[in-house]
């Protein structure tokens, strides 16, 4: 299984400024992100997971995140275990990228 490394949010920050092709993968519950969130992410709650797999592509660059960075980090794992050899983790989650990037969202 491939390591799962971290990103932090002036990093994901740079890779949507330069229009770098990935996946934002938002595993928080609906209502989480309905109070904040990315654009352009894609929200599958992180129990829809495994039975949501097909809707990935695991040779996509996958980054993973939700609130703090400890669901999203497990879910990254999960992927890797299956084959998603692209994935990482958005580190401290929507809280950092609010408090690093945006700080416009109303979080916590």
């Amino acid at each position: 299984m491939p390591p799962v490394t971290q990103i932090d949010p002036a990093g994901l920050k740079a890779m949507m400024d330069a229009r770098h092709e990935f996946c934002l993968l938002d595993v928080r519950e609906p209502w989480e992100v309905a109070q904040a969130g990315i654009p352009g992410s894609l929200c599958i709650p992180m129990h829809e997971i495994p039975a949501r797999l097909a809707e990935l592509d695991a040779a996509t660059e996958i980054i993973v995140m939700c609130q703090m960075g400890g669901r999203s980090q497990r879910a990254a794992e999960f992927l890797a275990a299956r084959g998603f050899g692209r994935v990482r983790n958005l580190r401290g989650g929507i809280e950092a990228w609010a408090r690093e990037v945006d700080p416009s969202l109303q979080v916590g």
